[in-house]
């Protein structure tokens, strides 16, 4: 391919990344670009279509036309394209995993891991194409049937964000397409060849032009016209609560459906009878793992006074035992650009001087093997304030807090202390601590004797509080967000027969 970024071998990545527009490859209308800059170097990758909002009329306006056709197929058909789509993602998994790392500068293997997932959500949302359940049930009157089905709500406005790609193009695509909608995915601007590969691999597969529409741009500029679309009828948005917001704001103007999976501050408690070495690899990998770049990430480390001194001395040793760097033995990479990384440092350095104690990393990474990417150290915090800004605020980097809790009353007040209810950990060898945690936690997903993180493509994913507006996706309760339910009655006559 012409353009093509070589490193240690062939890149499937070209110069320039455009648009998929009915199923063809455009630039942006009026011809903009913008650079993206590798993570891991700070060098430029490509440039990419700076699309506007005449480049989204011209995506919702193929979507809508093709939208029609694609939901008179029946969903065992649906479903037969997107195996064949989610398979084709397989045949193209190690150059995906290279687009994939090239862009947000994590290694290869993770890259691979992520390929492997959305393979495994395309296949699992391709086979409610032989489902899509609705409900038959009893009428109370005589002769009467009763039943729902699933219809399609139309053209569907999906917008990712960047720290997953693959992964979270899959879990917005398949499910949206299953259900006979056709769509518009707006790109991450940070990850936007991951986005462009699938749209090739998809339509080489059999996809049909129109039902998947790619436009590449900036949030202001291509994400804003796409919310505020009358045609379009569903949005569903990862990304920031306070983005999410002003799409909850601007949809429900014109009562369209919406679906918002926002950030997490999510709490990881340590009890006084937890395997503390099990428990400090879990606590590293749910706070640092992906650079911090998870809403699950598990930034909030709640330890029990009796054992936090123990503790702590276990998590630094594991803490300072990372490697960071893009290469499959590093545990994680740098953040996605040079303005995340400045917040993040900005962040810790404010609550230091507020008096919080930085007792590890707390500084980018600028030697030899590190220097022009966007890598932070692994940083731990103490004698953070439960309500300061650091504790209440997603950094999405490779920060946690340490928080003594007197006991396990006090670790559920300061865990549901939060305008966030993602996901929340506990670590404890009694089964009614567990069991009491999991009742109690103020969250959508509660994990036992592992990590904050770790979302399965058939179970549902989302939070309560600022972490969401109740929607879950992926799982088969995906398809409640993007279908509508039609009730049915049937009525027959007996004298009829």
């Amino acid at each position: 391919m012409d353009g093509m970024v070589t490193g240690k071998s062939a890149s499937p990545l070209p110069a320039f990344i455009p648009n998929w527009i009915s199923g063809r490859q455009v630039p942006a209308a009026a011809g903009s670009t913008f650079v993206k800059l590798s993570p891991a170097s700070g060098e430029q990758l490509c440039t990419v279509a700076r699309s506007k909002a005449a480049d989204v009329d011209g995506a919702v306006s193929s979507a809508a036309d093709a939208q029609r056709g694609w939901a008179a197929l029946p969903g065992v058909r649906r479903g037969e394209i997107l195996h064949a789509v989610a398979n084709a993602l397989e045949r193209e998994r190690a150059a995906m995993a290279e687009v994939v790392a090239l862009e947000t500068g994590k290694s290869r293997k993770h890259a691979d891991g992520e390929v492997h997932a959305a393979v495994a959500l395309g296949r699992f949302m391709a086979g409610e194409g032989q489902r899509l359940y609705g409900r038959t049930t009893t009428s109370a009157t005589p002769h009467k049937s009763a039943m729902t089905i699933r219809e399609p709500l139309g053209v569907a406005g999906l917008i990712i964000a960047a720290n997953t790609p693959i992964a979270n193009v899959a879990w917005k695509v398949f499910p949206a397409l299953i259900c006979g909608n056709s769509a518009v995915l707006k790109a991450a601007e940070d990850t936007p060849a991951t986005a462009w590969l699938f749209g090739r691999i998809a339509f080489e597969a059999g996809l049909p032009p129109g039902v998947l529409n790619i436009v590449q741009g900036l949030g202001l500029e291509s994400g804003v016209p796409l919310v505020e679309d009358a045609r379009v009828a569903v949005v569903s948005f990862t990304g920031s609560t306070a983005v999410g917001k002003q799409i909850a704001v601007t949809t429900g103007k014109r009562l369209a459906r919406v679906s918002l999976e926002l950030g997490g501050k999510n709490p990881f408690v340590v009890c006084d009878d937890a395997d503390l070495k099990k428990a400090s690899r879990w606590a590293v990998q749910s706070a640092f793992s992906n650079a911090g770049q998870r809403c699950a990430s598990g930034s909030r480390l709640l330890v029990f006074d009796s054992v936090y001194d123990e503790f702590k001395k276990i998590l630094l040793a594991d803490t300072a035992a990372l490697r960071v760097g893009s290469g499959d033995d590093d545990d994680f990479g740098p953040v996605i650009n040079e303005r995340q990384l400045n917040n993040i440092l900005a962040s810790v350095e404010k609550a230091r001087a507020a008096g919080a104690k930085v007792i590890a990393g707390g500084h980018r990474l600028e030697d030899e093997s590190h220097r022009g990417g966007f890598f932070i150290a692994p940083t731990l915090v103490e004698d953070v304030a439960a309500d300061a800004e650091l504790s209440v605020t997603e950094l999405f980097g490779p920060v946690a807090s340490l928080y003594r809790v007197t006991g396990f009353e006090n670790a559920i007040e300061v865990a549901n202390k939060s305008p966030y209810g993602l996901t929340a950990c506990i670590h404890t060898r009694s089964f009614d601590r567990a069991m009491e945690f999991v009742r109690r936690a103020e969250c959508g997903v509660v994990v036992v004797n592992a990590g904050t993180f770790g979302s399965e493509a058939h179970m549902p994913f989302g939070g309560v509080k600022q972490s969401g507006n109740g929607s879950r996706e992926p799982g088969t309760e995906a398809l409640d967000v993007y279908s509508n339910l039609k009730d049915v009655y049937l009525n027959a006559d007996p004298l009829g027969l």
